[in-house]
């Protein structure tokens, strides 16, 4: 049963959401400070946090913030703000949905559904050099270990590493690898070609910098030990 924390301090929003998800077999967490919600998440595990902007103590940008110093927990944002430069700022900060207020409940449950399964963790995908497991790819977490360590990467070079090992052997075009990349920073495919390049320098440590190749004129390939 996939655990949902709902940050919201107005009844009249977050009863009928509570009540909608709960119908829909999710166990339901409501707080509403942003503070409360920071300490939830210490205290007990969840699979999404539905954050309003708007909190009486702690502003939900903020809450973000803090909450990414030290998870990856999918947050998906409810505002009364239709300004296109908060629902960037958002998802600059690591928001992964924006839902502008007013809203169908039935329609949050359907982006929270849609979060769970882009995160849903993946059997762990390997390839054996010598017995030893050389990659696992957390999706939850948003993590990559290579022969059981981890990489510490940007959210580019993990959805770009993420790809390439569930489809080694795949040629990936610069364009591809953009639209993979999904974020307005990278809004060139000569982006792609630095995300390459710190990639290769976080593995080289690790003896793998030479597992991504370059196909000339095509663009990369993930080759397997």
């Amino acid at each position: 049963m996939p655990a949902v924390l709902i940050v919201e301090d107005e009844p009249r929003i977050a009863e009928p959401l509570v009540f909608a998800l709960e119908r829909e077999h999710f166990a339901v967490t409501h707080v509403t400070l942003g503070q409360d919600a920071l300490n939830a998440v210490n205290g007990q595990p969840f699979d999404v946090m539905v954050l309003d902007v708007g909190l009486p103590d702690i502003n939900g940008f903020e809450v973000l913030k803090q909450l990414r110093q030290r998870s990856e927990l999918p947050v998906l944002f409810l505002t009364a703000r239709q300004d296109e430069v908060d629902r960037i700022l958002g998802l600059e900060l690591g928001g992964d949905d924006y839902v502008t207020k007013p809203f169908s409940p039935r329609e949050v449950v359907a982006r929270i559904r849609a979060i769970l399964k882009r995160s849903a963790p993946a059997t762990p995908l390997s390839a054996h050099a010598g017995g030893e497991l050389s990659w696992q790819v957390d999706e939850v977490g948003f993590r990559i270990f290579f022969r059981s360590e981890p990489l510490t990467l940007t959210r580019s070079e993990y959805r770009i590493l993420a790809a390439m090992v569930q489809r080694p052997g795949q040629v990936f075009s610069r364009s591809h690898l953009l639209d993979i990349c999904d974020s307005d920073e990278d809004s060139f495919e000569r982006s792609v070609d630095t995300h390459i390049k710190t990639l290769r320098a976080k593995l080289r440590p690790l003896g793998g910098d030479q597992l991504i190749a370059t196909r000339r004129g095509i663009g990369y390939v993930l080759e397997m030990p």
